[in-house]
């Protein structure tokens, strides 16, 4: 890989209380527990943090209504909990959402006991009652549906965050700052055993091709659905299948006139959940539940899943004949649940696991088996308290903006404030309030510097250069996916098309100081991984106007 950053010092030697393998939401919460708690943790990333199941994921958090049926109020109680912490410690990046269930006749439960589930499952969230839009909503929702059919609604509130990948870059930063070492593009080749003890890692820095070994005292494998194949390259004895997992698939259509400002949930006619979501000014539906055993970065929608989520789609909003032609994206993602070969995949539990490696003869190893966005922080926790690492008088960084019942207004005043400081639109302060907290003030400054960082990173974006530049600068992106997905993700808007990335690639190109030759070759890895990511159709060509009656316009 051509690094465009500056090549990283060596690690080679170095000796960690933990190293954290795997940078997705698990593994950068765990390495910034360990960090807060005064251990000197290393996190080791293959590819990009947050690169893999966390941005492909339905991006909600929830208590999981469904875990009720299965009897998992455990694992509820603690989702809903952890649900109400990021409200309040990240209300920027985590807003609550008011979602539609709407479910046909013939149902598996009665109403009576429908009601009983939503009122059990608010009293346990500690809900505050819903917006006063629930009764248009869902009036709203009603004529969308097919008119055939009795449809029975009801109105309950969880949560979304739009973008996992920047609360998972705000942790990072938070882990940095408390001195953890992170290393992205720097794949795992082995691990060290002595007397029955695991106590080095060996990795490759990608950026640079070296190998380097670093020792440990604890390793924590919290690689999600590599799990396996990571405990593969270990001298691991009779060590035992660890996950299962699951493709979940997504579809991203344009915002259609007339759907419910709410979030939709429903089964589809094989009984599993269904989603319809508002999510960055397009539609996102999903998900289906496939069992996937191929490499997890690899994975992508088959053929039957898109059709499967298409047809489920038409057959509850039938009046909107939507088509293939329609589909701007489709992703998919391979959930890490536990290995469970006789369970149908509805019925795999959803709660995390941490699995000891002592009896297989690498004592000192961990591997995190399931875990999710809600519970990431939780999952935390667990394991620093299983090695040792956890202080219960640490709490927990406290980073929001407001009270959740204030952040709107403190949004606006922190918009405020920021456009009078780098003289940016308010719009576009206000972009930066809810992308990135207290830390817009940072790119804020750099704004305020020249024009040319004020630039916005293509015509559809009020998102500006500077973004990408901070990104590059402070929060270890190193490619353009790495800036333009992840850290600034404005590549995932409605309107983002090949000659967005063009434009985008040459402005931080120049203000960065990359050769012409960087720019063009940065520019191609990106549409690759951009492509080899979202697999854009044909109707995911940018908008100039409705591509047809209904479908909304792209937003500037």
């Amino acid at each position: 890989m051509e690094a465009l950053s500056t090549i990283r010092p060596s690690l080679d030697g170095n000796h960690f209380d933990v190293v954290v393998i795997g940078g997705g939401i698990s593994g950068v919460a765990i390495a910034r527990e360990c960090a807060q708690s005064g251990k000197r943790a290393l996190l080791l990333e293959q590819n990009d943090f947050a690169s893999g199941t966390t941005s492909r994921s339905t991006r909600i958090i929830h208590g999981g209504l469904r875990y009720l049926e299965h009897g998992e109020l455990g694992l509820v109680r603690e989702s809903l909990k952890e649900r109400e912490q990021l409200l309040r410690q990240q209300p920027h990046l985590v807003r609550p959402m008011q979602f539609l269930l709407a479910l046909k006749p013939g149902l598996r439960h009665s109403a009576l006991a429908i009601r009983a589930g939503l009122w059990l499952y608010k009293a346990l969230g500690g809900q505050h009652g819903h917006t006063s839009d629930s009764k248009s909503d869902c009036r709203l929702l009603e004529e969308q549906l097919d008119h055939g059919v009795a449809f029975s609604t009801f109105c309950y509130e969880d949560a979304q965050c739009e973008f996992p990948e920047l609360l998972v870059a705000e942790w990072l930063t938070d882990a940095l700052q408390l001195g953890c070492v992170a290393r992205n593009h720097a794949r795992v080749l082995d691990l060290k055993v002595e007397d029955g003890r695991a106590h080095s890692v060996v990795f490759r820095d990608q950026l640079d091709g070296s190998e380097q070994t670093v020792e440990a005292s604890w390793i924590i494998n919290a690689t999600g659905p590599w799990c396996d194949h990571v405990c593969r390259q270990f001298p691991l004895r009779d060590a035992q299948r660890l996950v299962g997992g699951i493709r979940g698939s997504h579809i991203v259509l344009p915002a259609v006139a007339g759907m419910p400002r709410s979030a939709v949930y429903t089964e589809a006619a094989d009984h599993r959940p269904f989603f319809v979501i508002p999510w960055n000014g397009q539609l996102l539906v999903g998900s289906t539940e496939v069992a996937d055993d191929t490499e997890p970065g690899e994975t992508k929608p088959s053929d039957t899943e898109i059709d499967y989520l298409l047809s489920s789609l038409t057959s509850f909003f039938p009046h909107q004949h939507f088509t293939r032609s329609d589909i701007r994206y489709a992703f998919a993602g391979v959930r890490p649940l536990p290995y469970s070969p006789y369970k149908t995949p509805d019925a795999i539990t959803r709660r995390h696991f941490l699995h000891d490696h002592s009896e297989e003869g690498a004592a000192g190893l961990i591997s995190v088996i399931g875990g999710k966005l809600t519970t990431a922080a939780s999952l935390a926790r667990q394991c620093a308290r299983k090695i040792g690492a956890y202080r219960e008088c640490a709490g927990t960084l406290q980073i929001a903006l407001a009270p959740l019942d204030g952040v709107e207004t403190t949004l606006r005043q922190w918009s405020r404030h920021i456009a009078l400081f780098a003289g940016i639109s308010e719009s576009a302060a206000r972009a930066l309030a809810e992308w990135h907290g207290r830390r817009a003030l940072v790119i804020a400054r750099l704004a305020a510097r020249a024009e040319q960082y004020r630039a916005p990173l293509c015509p559809h974006t009020v998102h500006m250069v500077a973004e990408a530049v901070v990104a590059f600068a402070s929060q270890q992106a190193v490619t353009l996916g790495d800036a333009l997905l992840r850290r600034a993700p404005a590549a995932l808007g409605a309107c983002w098309s090949e000659e967005c990335s063009a434009e985008a690639a040459h402005k931080i190109g120049e203000v960065m100081g990359w050769t012409t030759a960087a720019t063009e070759k940065a520019l191609e890895d990106f549409e690759e991984e951009r492509t080899k990511f979202l697999n854009p159709s044909p109707g995911g060509r940018p908008l100039a106007g409705p591509t047809r009656p209904g479908m909304g316009k792209c937003a500037a």
